[in-house]
């Protein structure tokens, strides 16, 4: 069942408060989001890997560049 008596305009009077509050809330916390996002973003380093990486686009091995296998240091330290 309804309520029989509605006046929409007096009631968005009424709850403009806590409506105004509640779009606060959503704005801060989708601008804490965007800002966490960047942060990561940001202070992620590059991607780490082998002198030679496979491209995922078509499977062929790729030299990195500015990297030869003798100036990549050894992990095992032979």
């Amino acid at each position: 069942m309804s309520a029989p008596d509605t006046n929409t305009k007096t009631q968005e009077k009424q709850h403009r408060a806590p409506l105004n509050g509640m779009k606060i809330a959503v704005g801060f916390a989708l601008l804490l989001l965007i800002v966490w996002v960047g942060w990561e973003i940001l202070a992620s380093d590059g991607p780490e890997g082998a002198q030679e990486q496979i491209d995922g686009r078509t499977g062929e091995v790729e030299q990195v560049e500015g990297t030869t296998s003798e100036e990549v240091a050894d992990p095992a330290g032979d």
